[in-house]
C-alpha cells in the first residue's frame, strides 16, 4: 500500500474585515464585530426544518480504521462501520433523479435533522469522561451529534469527535500546511509535490504562525477571545483522544503502516496537536478552495506574446477578448443588472512591470536532492507543483440552486447547495452536529477545523457556499540592488528574507519509496514571497506575489463563529454580516422560512487608482494597496457593500460563473458558455413555470450533473455549420448523426441502465472527446499564431472533460467543465453562421470567417476523431484499462488514507450537499 496523496492539488482563509470609509447600503456590522451573548447553558433547541432538511457526503462518516481494519479492507473489501454507506446513495442519484419523489428523496439523502430520535442512537459517550459534554452517534449514518452544556465542554466534544472520524487526515493536513509531509507519510513524487505547492505559497515559520493566532485574540474583541478559547477546548478534545487511542490501541493503522508506532509494542507517539497546527490546516483550505487570483505574470505574457503577434493596439484588443474580464453574455449570479464594479480595467493603468521578452524565469523552490528526490519522477512532481501554484488562478467548483418561496409550492424558499471539493477517503469534511451554549448547528466541516460547522444549518436557516475566485493576489515586481537578494522598499536596499525546510523520508510500510532528502527554500519580501525573476526594461528584478490572506489565514473563525451563533443570525441582514468577517474569496447563500440571500466574502484589496490588477506593477508605494501595513499584511478593503450581495432575488444559481456585472474574476472562462448555464437553463425555467419543489430542484441539479457543456451548449451549432452541405463521406455522414442524435437525448454522459458501465450515445460521446482539442486547435492556432496560442492555453485550458487528467482537477475527480474553451469556440462559430454575438472576439478565427473554410475544418478533423479508437481516447490508468469509457469519467475517493472504495459512475455535482425547506422561523 502506498499513501500517495498528491491528487490533492488538483482541486485547487480566512480574516476580519477592515472597511474604508463609506455609507453602508446593507446591514452587515462589519466594523464593530458584535460582542458574544452571555449564555452559561444550550438552550432548548427546535427544528424549524420539520423533516424537510436533508443532506449527503460520501464515503461515509468514520473515516479512521485500525491496523486490523486496513488489512481486512485491503484483503477482502471489507469495511470500518459507516465507512461506505453515504458512497451508494450518493452514486445511485444519476439513475434515479428522473423518478424521484418526495418520498424517495430519503433514498439519496440523509435525514439532516437536528438531534436524534431515541430508536435510532447507537452510542452515547462522555469524552475523556466530562460531565458537560455528551457525543451520541445515530446508528443511520454514525454521526456525531455533540451536546455541551458548558461552552469549554462543547468545543472539547468536537475536537474529539473530530479525532474520532478523522485523526490521520488531520495529522496530513497539518503537515502539508508546514511543508513537512514527506517526512512523515512518505517520499511518494506526488507526496513531495504536494507539500512543494503548498509551502511556496506559506512558507511560515512557527512565530509566524503563532503570530496568526495572536492577531485572532487581540483584534476581535470578545468574540476573538472566545474564538481561542473554543479553539483552545478543541485541541484538547483532540488529544485526549489522541491519548485514549494510543493507551487503548485503537488509533489509525496509518500510524503503523507509516512507522510513527510499533504494532506489537505500542511504541512511538502520535504528537498532540496545537493551536498553530489549525492555522497550517486553515492555509491548505484557503490555498485549495477560497483564494481568488494569482497568475499576474502569466497574464503579462500572453499579453506581451499578443502584442508581437499583432503590434500593441491591436494585440492588447485580442488578448482583452480572450480575457473576458466582464462579458455579456456570461451566466450572473445576481442577474437583475446590479453593477458592483471590482478590478476592472482601468482608462489608463499605471505602473504596469511587464517583463522584458524572454526574461522571466521562475523562481527555484527545492535543492539539495538527494536519492528519489533525484529522480526524474521527482522532479516532474516539482514542476507540476510549481505550475498549479503560478499559473493564473484556476480555483473552484461547488453549486447552488436557491430559489424564492414566491416561485414555490410551498411558499417557503427552496435551496439545493454544497461545496463540491473533490472526493476523498477519508473524505475531506466531515458531518456533526454540535448543540452547547451560543452554537446550535448541524452540517459540514473541514477536518481539523470542525470547531463549528462551516457549511450547514441553524435551527430556522441554513447556508452554503461556493468558490467566487474574485482578485485578492497581485503580483509586484520589486527592483533588485546590490544583489539577487536584497530589494529596494521605499528606496532603502533591502535584505530578502530567506526561509528554508529541509525534508528526508525513508521507505515505510505505507510507502516504499526509497530514501530521499532535499531543501525547500523561499525568499520574501514584505511584498510578499519571490516566484519569478525577470528584467524590466533592463533592470533587474523579482516578481512577489501577495495576498490578502497572506499572514491572515486563520481570521475567518469568527465568521463561522457567528453562522453557529443562534442568537446572532436571524435573518438575512444578520446572515451577510456573518459572512461579510469571511476572508475566503467565497459567494455564500442562505435559506429560511421566508427569505433567501446573497453575500461575496473576502478582502478585497483596495487598489490604488489606475492600477490594473491583472498585470505586475512596481513595488512602489504609489502603487501599494491603500494604507497598507507591510508588517500586519493589513490593508483597507472594499466596503461590505461594494461587495456583491442580494435578497429574496426570484433564484441564485452558482456553479463558479460570474458573480455580478462588473464585478471581475481572476481566473479566465466567464464567457457565452459557462458551467452555470446548465443550472441558469433549468432553474430559469422552473421559476418561470412556477411550483418549484425540492423534488423539481433536486432534479434540475441531478440532470445538469450528468450533461456534458459541450454536447448541450456548443455542438449544436457545430453540427449547424457541417450540416450547411449534405456530408458526402459516409463515416463522417454516420458520425454527424450519432452526435446529432446524442444532442437530441440531453447530451448526457449518462449509464443505460443503473449499474451498467455503460453509456447511452457511447460512440458520439467518444467522438466529441476524441473532436474537441483538434477542433480548437485547428480552429485558433492559424490566426493566433503557435505563440500566441501556447500562451492563451496557459491561461486557460482547452477542455475538461470528465476523462481529461489534464484539467485543472484531474481525472476521477467528478467536477468537469469549469474551464475550457467552449465560449470562444461558442463565439467564433456563431459569428460563422451570422448569428448575433456579443463580447465577441474581434476577429473570427474559424476557417478566417469563411463559412466553407470552417466548414472543411470541422470536417477534417472530426475525421481524425472519429479514427481514434477507444483505446487512443481513454488510455487507461491505474485504475482503469484503455479503452474504458465509463471507468475513465467514473469518480475514484482518492486514498489519503488506508482504506479504499469502489468508483461510482460520474456526476459534476456538490460532495457534500444539501436539500432545505424550511417550514418556519422563530
Amino acid at each position: 500500500m502506498r499513501l500517495r496523496l498528491g491528487k490533492l492539488r488538483k482541486l485547487r482563509k480566512l480574516r476580519t474585515v477592515r472597511l474604508i470609509t463609506g455609507a453602508a447600503v446593507i446591514a452587515l456590522g462589519a466594523t464593530v464585530i458584535a460582542p458574544l451573548p452571555q449564555v452559561a447553558n444550550a438552550a432548548t433547541v427546535t427544528d424549524y426544518c420539520q423533516s424537510q432538511c436533508s443532506d449527503i457526503l460520501p464515503p461515509g462518516e468514520n473515516g479512521n480504521a485500525t491496523l486490523a481494519q486496513i488489512i481486512l479492507n485491503q484483503a477482502f473489501g471489507s469495511q470500518p462501520d459507516h465507512a461506505e454507506d453515504q458512497l451508494g446513495p450518493y452514486g445511485n442519484l444519476p439513475s434515479g433523479y428522473s423518478g424521484l419523489t418526495a418520498s424517495t428523496i430519503s433514498s439519496f439523502f440523509n435525514d439532516a435533522s437536528l438531534g436524534v430520535a431515541s430508536s435510532n442512537i447507537a452510542s452515547t459517550e462522555a469524552p475523556a469522561g466530562r460531565t458537560d459534554v455528551s457525543i451520541v452517534r445515530d446508528k443511520t449514518r454514525g454521526i456525531p451529534h455533540i451536546t455541551g452544556t458548558t461552552r469549554y465542554g462543547t468545543e472539547f466534544g468536537a475536537g474529539y469527535a473530530a479525532a474520532e472520524d478523522r485523526l490521520w487526515l488531520m495529522d496530513v493536513f497539518r503537515h502539508v500546511g508546514r511543508g513537512q509531509l514527506t517526512p512523515f507519510a512518505g517520499g511518494a513524487a506526488s507526496n513531495q509535490g504536494l507539500e512543494q505547492e503548498f509551502w511556496r505559497n506559506a512558507p511560515y515559520t512557527e512565530a509566524d504562525l503563532q503570530a496568526q493566532v495572536d492577531y485572532i485574540q487581540n483584534n476581535n474583541g470578545t468574540r476573538g477571545t472566545q474564538a481561542l478559547a473554543d479553539a483552545t477546548a478543541y485541541i484538547a478534545g483532540v488529544n485526549a483522544y489522541i491519548d485514549a487511542s494510543d493507551s487503548g490501541r485503537y488509533f489509525p493503522g496509518e500510524y503503523v503502516l507509516t512507522g510513527h508506532k510499533d504494532s506489537v509494542t505500542n511504541a512511538g507517539t502520535i504528537d498532540h496537536f496545537k493551536l498553530t497546527d489549525l492555522v497550517a490546516l486553515a492555509a491548505v483550505i484557503g490555498a485549495l478552495f477560497g483564494s481568488g487570483g494569482g497568475g499576474e505574470v502569466n497574464n503579462a505574457l500572453s499579453l506581451l506574446a499578443a502584442q508581437a503577434q499583432y503590434g500593441v493596439t491591436q494585440g492588447t484588443a485580442v488578448w482583452e477578448a480572450f480575457r473576458e474580464r466582464n462579458d455579456p453574455e456570461a451566466a450572473l449570479t445576481l442577474h437583475n443588472g446590479e453593477s458592483f464594479p471590482y478590478a476592472t480595467k482601468p482608462a489608463t493603468p499605471v505602473g504596469e512591470a511587464l517583463p522584458d521578452t524572454g526574461t522571466v524565469t521562475e523562481e527555484p523552490l527545492v535543492y539539495d536532492r538527494t536519492g528519489s528526490a533525484a529522480t526524474a519522477t521527482a522532479s516532474t512532481a516539482s514542476a507540476t507543483a510549481a505550475s498549479t501554484v503560478l499559473s493564473s488562478a484556476k480555483r473552484g467548483m461547488s453549486n447552488a440552486l436557491v430559489v424564492s418561496g414566491t416561485k414555490t409550492t410551498s411558499g417557503h424558499p427552496i435551496a439545493v447547495f454544497g461545496p463540491q471539493t473533490g472526493y476523498f477517503a477519508p473524505q475531506l469534511l466531515m458531518l456533526q452536529e454540535i448543540e452547547g451554549p451560543g452554537i446550535s448547528a448541524r452540517g459540514a466541516s473541514f477536518a481539523g477545523l470542525s470547531m463549528y460547522v462551516e457549511l450547514g444549518r441553524g435551527q430556522d436557516y441554513a447556508w452554503s457556499a461556493t468558490t467566487s475566485g474574485q482578485d485578492v493576489i497581485d503580483s509586484y515586481a520589486v527592483e533588485l540592488c546590490t544583489d539577487d537578494y536584497h530589494y529596494l522598499y521605499h528606496g532603502t536596499c533591502t535584505a530578502m528574507d530567506k526561509v528554508e525546510q529541509t525534508n528526508s523520508w525513508v521507505p515505510t510500510t505505507a510507502d516504499g519509496t526509497a530514501a530521499g532528502s532535499y531543501r525547500m527554500q523561499v525568499y520574501r519580501t514584505k511584498y510578499g514571497p519571490v516566484e519569478y525573476r525577470a528584467t524590466v526594461g533592463g533592470k533587474k528584478v523579482a516578481y512577489t506575489t501577495l495576498r490578502s490572506s497572506y499572514m491572515h489565514e486563520a481570521d475567518s473563525i469568527i465568521g463561522f463563529q457567528m453562522l453557529n451563533d443562534p442568537d446572532y443570525v436571524s435573518s438575512p441582514a444578520t446572515f451577510q454580516s456573518a459572512a461579510s468577517h469571511i476572508n475566503y474569496t467565497f459567494n455564500w447563500f442562505y435559506a429560511d422560512s421566508s427569505h433567501t440571500a446573497y453575500y461575496n466574502s473576502g478582502n478585497n484589496p483596495v487598489r490604488a487608482s489606475g492600477v490594473d490588477a491583472e498585470f505586475p506593477v512596481w513595488a512602489q508605494s504609489a502603487y501599494e494597496w491603500t494604507n497598507w501595513n507591510p508588517t500586519t499584511n493589513v490593508s483597507d478593503y472594499t466596503p461590505a457593500s461594494a461587495h456583491p450581495h442580494s435578497v429574496d432575488q426570484d433564484y441564485y444559481i452558482s456553479w463558479n460563473n460570474k458573480v455580478a456585472k462588473d464585478y471581475a474574476a481572476a481566473s479566465w472562462g466567464d464567457g457565452s458558455v459557462h458551467r452555470g448555464d446548465l443550472l441558469e437553463d433549468r432553474v430559469k425555467t422552473l421559476v418561470a413555470a412556477g411550483g418549484v419543489t425540492r423534488v423539481k430542484l433536486i432534479q434540475a441539479m441531478a440532470d445538469a450533473s450528468v450533461t456534458d457543456l459541450r454536447a448541450e451548449d456548443v455542438l449544436p451549432n457545430l453540427l449547424k455549420v457541417i450540416k450547411t452541405s449534405t456530408v458526402t463521406d459516409s463515416t463522417l455522414a454516420t458520425a454527424v448523426t450519432q452526435l446529432t442524435d446524442w444532442v437530441t437525448a440531453g447530451g448526457k454522459r449518462k449509464e443505460t441502465s443503473s449499474g451498467s458501465k455503460t453509456y447511452a450515445n457511447a460512440t458520439a460521446i467518444r467522438i466529441l472527446d476524441a473532436w474537441w482539442p483538434l477542433l480548437v486547435e485547428a480552429e485558433f492556432e492559424p490566426g493566433l499564431g503557435s505563440d500566441l496560442y501556447t500562451a492563451f492555453t496557459a491561461n486557460l485550458s482547452i477542455d475538461e472533460a470528465p476523462s481529461a487528467a489534464h484539467g485543472p482537477t484531474g481525472a476521477h475527480a467528478g467536477s468537469s467543465f469549469q474551464y475550457g474553451w467552449w465560449s470562444y469556440v461558442d463565439k467564433d462559430i456563431r459569428t460563422v453562421l451570422g448569428q448575433s454575438v456579443s463580447g465577441g472576439l474581434g476577429s473570427t478565427y474559424c476557417g478566417s470567417g469563411v463559412l466553407t473554410a470552417c466548414r472543411s475544418i470541422l470536417l477534417s478533423t472530426l475525421s481524425t476523431a472519429v479514427a481514434k479508437t477507444a483505446a487512443q481516447v481513454y488510455p487507461g490508468d491505474d485504475l482503469c484499462s484503455a479503452g474504458d469509457q465509463w471507468c475513465a469519467d467514473s469518480i475514484v475517493q482518492r486514498t489519503l488514507g488506508g482504506i479504499k472504495h469502489y468508483n461510482i459512475t460520474w456526476q459534476n455535482r456538490p460532495t457534500y450537499q444539501q436539500v432545505v425547506e424550511f417550514t418556519s422561523h422563530r
